[in-house]
């Protein structure tokens, strides 16, 4: 069987992963002509055009998520994955969207389903952590299960629309992120009402922009009062949801609360250690909206941020939120990109000492110096596999 895979962002790249692994051929094609290839040097690329019958001659075509409302779509829909290979959307489908915590709530409410004795596959969108909505789509066509529980990027509604069958979706929150697709929080709310539309949906009642969207089929979370391991009230909002989701699918109270008392805050998210005697909370907070909400729980001595890409502006103002709570210190080091100089620009007028560090070793040792005066620090910004390298040399740190 012969794949075709259109679009080689985060999505197509997983993809290609996916199928390879399972042995089948891959033709590629990406619009991009500057595209980094490696990884993909065993399988035939295009760059820079879309051979229509080359992709045609392909059994199934794999489409970016991203070009699902392009004229593209219509030409080559008969052959689209979704459409060859349907047993995932036979299962109950609880969809997971919003800005911020969609991984934690997907993972809460897999693990009481299972705990429950349900069988459970969960991923989703690439961006997440997830290998990506194709292994989802392949794995469901491989095995039988009672519930799918699909991670969704606010910048795929339109494909998860169209390719899931959605009984359930979560909607945990509405904050800036990925601006350069969105433009304006009015365009991601548009976005999501069409979204939503007719579908049940459990709705954050402690976020305003949420509540904008509340209809008929609307029911209201909030957060969790019981026994929780992580960190902050965002994570009992993501709890609350996740139980609320478990509850209407009829899973006991007693297994609700048990898994949600044991659960661990996946890699990469938000976790807090404790060393030196200071109290070092680490994670995921890649955009202002989530820095914003980490700042509401408390005041920190310093802050360590990852930078962003050089084109994703609006990331930087992550930088004019840590401004309303400055730190005693900030340390900036490369994320997603090195971007140190450009967000130095713009944490020059913060009252903090501003340090750089330029590797994980840097910060490892800058931590353990630190950490013997200053007892509250956070880590996080963009960059997510540094984010999780970090986490490992702290629980390093934490066990000699």
């Amino acid at each position: 069987m012969k794949f075709a895979v259109i679009g080689l962002g985060v999505e197509g790249r997983k993809a290609v992963k996916s199928l390879r692994r399972r042995g089948y051929e891959v033709y590629a094609t990406d619009i991009n002509t500057n595209l980094n290839l490696e990884g993909l040097e065993d399988i035939e690329v295009d760059l820079g055009f879309h051979d229509l019958e080359k992709i045609r001659a392909c059994d199934a075509v794999i489409l970016s998520p991203s070009l699902y409302s392009s004229p593209l779509k219509e030409k080559i829909e008969d052959k689209l994955l979704c459409k060859i290979l349907e047993d995932h959307k036979k299962p109950y489908t609880i969809g997971v969207t919003g800005t911020n915590g969609k991984t934690t709530t997907a993972l809460m409410i897999t693990k009481i389903l299972e705990n429950w004795g349900k069988k459970v596959l969960v991923g989703g969108n690439a961006g997440g952590g997830f290998q990506g909505y194709t292994e989802l789509i392949l794995k469901a066509s491989e095995k039988k299960y009672d519930i799918i529980v699909v991670e969704i990027c606010d910048m795929t509604l339109d494909f998860a629309d169209q390719c899931f069958n959605l009984n359930l979706i979560i909607l945990t929150n509405i904050g800036r992120d990925h601006m350069n697709h969105h433009k304006t929080i009015k365009n991601y709310k548009k976005s999501l009402r069409r979204f939503i539309e007719g579908k049940k949906v459990l709705l954050n009642k402690e976020d305003p922009l949420s509540l904008q969207l509340k209809n008929p089929n609307s029911i209201l979370y909030s957060a969790y009062n019981g026994k929780l391991k992580l960190f902050g009230k965002f994570n009992k909002l993501n709890a609350g949801a996740a139980a609320e989701a478990a509850r209407l699918l009829g899973a006991p109270e007693s297994i609700i609360n048990s898994t949600l008392g044991d659960f661990e805050a996946p890699k990469g998210r938000i976790k807090n250690y404790k060393f030196n005697d200071a109290n070092i909370i680490i994670g995921k907070i890649d955009n202002p909206s989530a820095m914003k909400t980490i700042l509401q729980e408390t005041d920190f001595d310093i802050i360590f941020l990852g930078t962003p890409r050089k084109n994703e502006d609006w990331r930087f103002e992550t930088l004019q939120e840590i401004g309303k709570k400055p730190p005693k210190i900030l340390v900036l080091f490369p994320g997603l990109e090195d971007t140190v100089n450009i967000s130095l620009e713009h944490a020059k007028n913060l009252p903090s000492k501003v340090l750089t560090a330029k590797d994980t070793n840097e910060i490892i040792k800058l931590l353990k110096s630190l950490s013997r005066k200053y007892k509250r620090i956070l880590i996080g910004g963009n960059g997510q596999k540094k984010i999780i390298k970090i986490q490992e040399g702290i629980e390093k740190m934490v066990r000699q």
